[in-house]
């Protein structure tokens, strides 16, 4: 099996540099085997990639492409937090928020951006728990707004 960042790079991919948080907290926190993200925003180079609601302003599609980014930007944090993604045992649980308008009930779909690039990266182990949940407005008017808790194996720092 090949390394986490192997398969991003397949898939033309890269874990991005952590995202600077938007006000006082930081991108992760250890807590015995897990790593808790804070919520991650659809930021590249940061930037936000779109704003706006999604089934308004913002696409389904584009929505997606949104999560895929939080959740790249999750695999940051987690990395940043434990060194090496090849410690990552398990995906737990994801969370995936989406700013929506009131007639919008795609959020499973927008959610799969998210369980989809885990799976591709992760294998087996990426399969997780999941919550897709909408909301009138997220900081800073991002579509999209995504958690994860992982687990991580034994020899990890």
């Amino acid at each position: 099996m090949s390394h986490p960042e192997e398969r991003l790079a397949a898939m033309g991919l890269s874990v991005p540099d952590v995202a600077k948080p938007v006000a006082v907290y930081v991108p992760a926190v250890r807590s015995g085997s897990h790593v808790f993200t804070s919520g991650q925003l659809p930021m590249r180079s940061g930037e936000l990639i779109r704003t706006g609601k999604v089934g308004g302003e913002v696409s389904l599609e584009e929505a997606v492409e949104c999560a895929q980014q939080c959740a790249l930007n999750a695999i940051a944090a987690v990395r940043a937090e434990i060194g090496d993604l090849a410690a990552v045992a398990r995906v737990v649980k994801v969370v995936c928020f989406v700013a929506s308008t009131p007639d919008f009930t795609g959020q499973p779909q927008v959610a799969n951006g998210v369980s989809e690039l885990l799976g591709e990266v992760f294998g087996e182990a990426g399969v997780h728990a999941r919550s897709a949940v909408g909301v009138p407005v997220l900081p800073l008017d991002a579509p999209v707004e995504v958690e994860l808790v992982v687990e991580v194996s034994g020899g990890a720092l």
